[in-house]
């Protein structure tokens, strides 16, 4: 079974990353909370208990999921250790998926160089490589980006379908599709 790490830095986006491990569970996927801390603070004042530490490396994982927020998106930019972790992902062809500034970490690492990817309106002026689309979410080969928190539910979708869960069976049972299609 594929695995999915969704990385809590202080100051993440609550409803990007709790929506997104809600999702792949209900998928009947693996997702692990890992946190800087044991428990971390969202931009909300909202806390969250992880699942484990961060302790800087995600071997196990086929995929590594990065909430947005501010200064949640800058606190995991500047984790040198998790720069190299993505480094090794985009090696081993492992799936890498950000939301809204989080971007601004994976441009630090330089998975964004001669790939596309969206993110939060503006975040996109503090990003020097890779081509900027103003998508819902979009996929450029293992990598997937998504705008905010408003899309956060299309992206979670997108990341059941990358791992290869049936995302669409799921969106009509949460009701999803009612409201947005598909």
């Amino acid at each position: 079974m594929k695995k999915a790490a969704l990385l809590l830095a202080p100051a993440f986006e609550e409803i990007e990353a709790l929506t997104v491990v809600d999702v792949l569970r209900r998928a009947g996927l693996v997702c692990h909370m890992i946190g800087f801390d044991e428990s971390v603070t969202g931009s909300h004042a909202i806390t969250v208990k992880a699942d484990q530490v961060w302790k800087g490396r995600l071997d196990d994982y086929d995929m590594v999921i990065l909430p947005g927020g501010m200064p949640g998106s800058a606190n995991l930019r500047d984790d040198d250790s998790l720069m190299q972790v993505l480094q090794d992902f985009q090696q081993s062809d492992k799936f890498i998926a950000a939301i809204c500034a989080a971007p601004i970490a994976l441009d630090r690492a330089g998975i964004l160089t001669g790939k596309y990817f969206t993110c939060y309106d503006g975040a996109q002026d503090n990003i020097k490589n890779g081509t900027y689309r103003k998508e819902t979410v979009l996929v450029d080969g293992k990598l997937i980006t998504s705008r905010g928190p408003s899309t956060a539910l299309a992206f979670a979708y997108e990341l059941v379908r990358q791992l290869g869960g049936d995302a669409d069976q799921l969106a009509d049972a949460m009701l999803y599709t009612d409201l947005f299609g598909n």
